[in-house]
C-alpha cells in the first residue's frame, strides 16, 4: 500500500494512462482519435506523462517457465531481500507485504537453470529464511492486459489491433524459436516498449514493414508483451494485495475466470502447491477489498483465501523502483 508521492493525474491524464494500458504503442494520433481530443494536447500530456515516469510502457518477454515465489525473511531484511530479487533479470514482479510472507515475487526462469535457481541462488540471499517456488501452469490474467477502466469499451476497441488477445505464455519452452532479428527487437522493446518501427528496423537491419510484422508476431504469439506500468495509486487505487486461494481442482478454472472479470484484479493465474490460484489485486480502500475478497462472484467457491497487503513494489511489471535502483 504506497501513497502517490506526485500530484493526482488530470482526467486527462487518466484516460492517456488508461489508453497506453489497452496498447503502448499506439500513436498519440490514434490516441487522440479514440478519446476524442486534440492530437497536440494528447501529445504533449502523453510525452509529460512518459519523461517524468509517471508511466513506463515496457516490454517483457518469455525467457523460461514462469513461477511465484512466496519468501518469509529475518527481521528487518525484507527491504534488502526484495531489492536484490527486484535486481536479478529473471524477476519481472516483486512486492513487500504484511503477514507471515513478507515478500511475493513472479520469475521467468529458463528450465535447465529451475532446480540452481529455486535450490541454490535464491536461498542464498542475505536475510532470506524460508522460499516456496511454485510454477504456474495457466494464465488467465497479465497484467499487460490490465484494464482499469480508464477508458470506456468503445475508446479501448478504437486502440486494439487484437481483439481476442492470447493469454500470456506460462513459458518459452512451447513457443517458436526467435531469429537473430527478432531478438534484437525483443531486447530493443524490453528498454523502450514505444520504440518506432523505423528505430527497430535499423537495430535489428531489416526493413520497417519486416520490423512491423515481427513485432506483430512477437506480440500475437506473447513471445514478447507490451504494458504500460503505472503506480495504481495515481489512478485512485490505493491499497494493493496478493491473494492466494485454495479450491477444489474442479473449481480452478472457474474462480480464475471469475478474477479475470475484475478490473481490480491485475493478475491471475494457476499454480502448484498448496495454493491452486493467485491473484494481485488494486482496490480504492480497505472496505473495496473486504468486499472484493468475501462479495465477489468467485469467493463462495474458494475453500481457503489468504491475502496480503502490499506495502512496497520493489519492482513492478518489470520497472525497478527508482528508490530501490539508489540503494
Amino acid at each position: 500500500m504506497s501513497e502517490p508521492t506526485r500530484p493526482p493525474l488530470t482526467e486527462l491524464d487518466r484516460r492517456i494512462v488508461g489508453a497506453l494500458q489497452v496498447n503502448g504503442r499506439a500513436s498519440w494520433r490514434r490516441i487522440a482519435a479514440a478519446l476524442g481530443e486534440p492530437e497536440r494536447t494528447v501529445a504533449r500530456r502523453g510525452s509529460d506523462l512518459l519523461r517524468s515516469g509517471v508511466v513506463s510502457v515496457v516490454a517483457t518477454a518469455a525467457r523460461g517457465e514462469a513461477a511465484v515465489l512466496r519468501i518469509r525473511c529475518a527481521p528487518g531484511a525484507a527491504r534488502l531481500v526484495g531489492s536484490v530479487l527486484a535486481g536479478r533479470v529473471e524477476c519481472t514482479s516483486c512486492y513487500l507485504l504484511t503477514g507471515r510472507v513478507h515478500c511475493h515475487a513472479e520469475v521467468f526462469v529458463p528450465r535447465g537453470r529451475l532446480a540452481s535457481f529455486a535450490l541454490d541462488e535464491v536461498n542464498a540471499t542475505r536475510g532470506l529464511l524460508e522460499v516456496e517456488t511454485h510454477m504456474v501452469t495457466r494464465y488467465f490474467r497479465g497484467v499487460h492486459r490490465w484494464r482499469p477502466g480508464l477508458v470506456t469499451s468503445q475508446e479501448a476497441a478504437g486502440l486494439t489491433d487484437e481483439p481476442d488477445e492470447p493469454a500470456p505464455s506460462t513459458g518459452a519452452a512451447a513457443l517458436p524459436v526467435l531469429t537473430r532479428e527478432d531478438r534484437v527487437i525483443r531486447d530493443a522493446l524490453a528498454a523502450d516498449g514505444r520504440m518506432a518501427n523505423e528505430a527497430l528496423a535499423r537495430l535489428a537491419g531489416v526493413s520497417e514493414p519486416t520490423a512491423q510484422r515481427r513485432v506483430r508476431s512477437l506480440l500475437s504469439t506473447t513471445r514478447v508483451n507490451v504494458r504500460a506500468v503505472v503506480d495504481p495509486a495515481l489512478i485512485g487505487l490505493h491499497v494493493c494485495a496478493v491473494v492466494w486461494i485454495q479450491a477444489r481442482p474442479g473449481r480452478v478454472d472457474e474462480i480464475g475466470k471469475a478474477l479475470a472479470e475484475s478490473p481490480y484484479v491485475r493478475y491471475a493465474a494457476a499454480t502448484t502447491g498448496e495454493f491452486q490460484l493467485v491473484a494481485d489485486l488494486a482496490v480504492p480502500d480497505m472496505p473495496a477489498l473486504h468486499e472484493a475478497l468475501t462479495g465477489s462472484a468467485w469467493a463462495e467457491h474458494a475453500t481457503v483465501v489468504e491475502s496480503a497487503v502490499i506495502v512496497e513494489a520493489p519492482k513492478r511489471s518489470g520497472v525497478v523502483r527508482v528508490e530501490d535502483e539508489r540503494r
